[in-house]
């Protein structure tokens, strides 16, 4: 029973605990140390809760050194509440479990740990820095670590939302470790150089770089590691390609699908339908009876339009089903969507050119047939479909023929491509390359992908690199996918999104810290050894970092922060703004 009793709610008072220096004679002069002051303050550790640390501070009068208590400092940063091993919940809390500020207030005040929710934002802040510095102590172990992998391949990437900066991050996808992380205002070469030669400097070469096509990351590889191998990714190879190709026609379709706002009118219809339905809820059961039977229950044979027309809606809605989760070009959810009114409406054609019913019992089928007809005999739309169609398959085609997210393929954005070696797709590529060229009109037509897939043929079917590792030879294609980062990126999105619950990530990239992607090494078991450096727990490893350095990071991290002047938040909250703004000066 008292296992489930957190030391926190132990003391009904505060408690007070005493703290000395572990030393009673100056180390340097050996003379003894006297009683300079006794400082009291209020210490905050998930161990104990909240207590009041009363420490005894020494002074050696010969040298005039002043020593302080190393147990104290092991639990507690100096001008600071909140314990290590507070800083370190928090930290995995917001950046590992994705909870939020308020869910971590709560779950600390079930501990007897009070705490506001921006105290945590501030801690959460302080967690990364401390990693940063951890990590930056332990880059010549990280070396040495990939060293005995054989070597490292380096793989670049970076991420935007509207007008954010560019956070970048290198990571080795041997060891799977981010190295190092920059954000930066653009993605041009003259910006990168820097960020690339550090690396190098740290470092050392890498085996091979694996990156997109960008301009600035290209440049400026060719200036930091001219003579590394150096591979294009297949995934964002294909990527590019597919948006070069489609995207012109995908923005037409969306354009006139909103135009016909036909999403909200058929949400409207199902809301409608829903109401009637609620009214006589056996029907929906009846209606599958009849759906596996192929046959009407004569007893509910005139509520079936109704059900029907409101399945029917719902399946075109499902249409984002149909994907396999690799986003634009490869799915084309707005092209499903098109294709399934298309097949709704076709069936509702015959449905409704029957005398099966009368006409007040099949009123659904009609309303949603006609709705539906305004979209499908748009003349416009329709050859924006069959254009976007023929495209794709070209596009689906290329994507066989790399291997790599295929039409069937189930991993989504985890798709690293098939095993299939280099040289037989390298082969695929080259057919695939003939059957365009073999038809004037198609090369024509396709001569873009055709230049993109000379341009960068060789650093798309480089051969494959031999690594000896610790655990003997292992043969590695990098060019296969750079999506390691894509994979990254996007989990950090995600979380951002569950902590915050905003669909823009622009504010949250504006106020992340660069360093904040090295939360995922902690996953990784070999890293965590070496950043531990014989500590048992990363708050006990945060606590022999300098504290003066870190405070100056946030001081730093604090003024490149976009803020408002104080008050003006609350200003900003009021929905009438404007209206009291005009009372007073109007």
């Amino acid at each position: 029973m008292f296992e489930q009793i957190h030391p926190g709610v132990l003391f009904t008072q505060q408690p007070m605990i005493v703290f000395y220096p572990d030393i009673d004679h100056c180390p340097f002069c050996a003379s003894k140390l006297y009683v300079l002051k006794t400082r009291l303050k209020k210490v905050v550790t998930m161990e104990i809760g909240a207590f009041y640390a009363k420490e005894i501070i020494l002074k050696c009068n010969c040298n005039k050194m002043v020593f302080h208590s190393k147990q104290l400092r092991s639990l507690v940063p100096a001008k600071c509440i909140f314990g290590f091993d507070i800083i370190e919940y928090i930290g995995r809390s917001l950046f590992i479990r994705c909870r939020n500020s308020l869910e971590i207030k709560q779950e600390l005040s079930m501990k007897n740990i009070f705490i506001s929710e921006r105290e945590i934002s501030y801690l959460g802040r302080k967690f990364i820095i401390y990693l940063a510095f951890v990590h930056h102590e332990s880059r010549n172990k990280i070396k040495d670590s990939m060293k005995k992998n054989g070597g490292f391949i380096l793989h670049f990437d970076g991420t935007c939302d509207g007008n954010s900066p560019h956070l970048f991050s290198a990571l080795d996808s041997i060891s799977n470790i981010v190295l190092e992380n920059i954000k930066l205002p653009s993605e041009k070469k003259e910006l990168l150089v820097p960020f690339f030669s550090q690396l190098k400097e740290l470092y050392g070469s890498p085996l091979a770089l694996v990156h997109d096509m960008g301009k600035g990351i290209m440049g400026a590889i060719e200036e930091v590691f001219p003579n590394v191998a150096d591979f294009i990714c297949h995934y964002h190879f294909l990527r590019d390609i597919g948006k070069d190709l489609l995207l012109e026609d995908y923005q037409f379709i969306m354009k006139s699908l909103r135009s016909h706002n036909i999403r909200t009118i058929l949400k409207n219809k199902a809301k409608y339908l829903e109401k009637k339905i609620n009214d006589n809820s056996e029907i929906i059961s009846k209606f599958q009876e009849s759906l596996e039977n192929n046959k009407f229950n004569s007893e509910f044979i005139e509520s079936m339009p109704i059900v029907a027309s409101y399945v029917l809606i719902h399946w075109i809605f499902e249409a984002p089903r149909q994907s396999n989760g690799y986003g634009f070009p490869f799915d084309r959810i707005h092209l499903e969507l098109y294709l399934r009114m298309e097949e709704v409406y076709n069936l509702l054609n015959l449905i409704v050119n029957k005398d099966q019913y009368n006409k007040k019992d099949n009123k659904p089928f009609i309303k949603l047939w006609r709705s539906l007809g305004k979209v499908i005999t748009d003349k416009n739309l329709k050859n924006g479909i069959r254009v976007i169609q023929s495209k794709a398959k070209v596009f689906d085609k290329l994507r066989n023929a790399l291997r790599i997210t295929q039409q069937d393929g189930t991993e989504g954005l985890n798709d690293d491509g098939d095993d299939t070696d280099i040289k037989t797709i390298e082969n695929e590529v080259k057919k695939f390359r003939e059957w365009i060229v073999l038809d004037k009109y198609r090369q024509k037509q396709y001569s873009k992908m055709i230049e993109q897939i000379d341009k960068y043929w060789e650093k798309l079917f480089a051969d494959p690199i031999s690594v000896m590792t610790g655990g003997g030879i292992i043969t590695i294609s990098p060019q296969r996918t750079n999506n390691i980062l894509e994979r990254f990126f996007r989990c950090e999105k995600r979380k951002s999104r569950k902590r915050s619950g905003m669909a823009s990530l622009s504010k949250a990239l504006k106020a992340m810290l660069a360093d904040t992607p090295l939360v995922r090494n902690l996953e990784n078991d070999e890293y965590y050894k070496i950043i531990l450096n014989g500590c048992s727990t990363l708050a006990e490893r945060f606590a022999q970092i300098d504290e003066k350095m870190v405070y100056e990071k946030i001081k730093m991290s604090q003024k490149n922060q976009e803020k408002v002047l104080p008050g003006v938040s609350k200003i900003l909250k009021k929905s009438d703004l404007t209206k009291k703004i005009e009372y007073l000066f109007v």
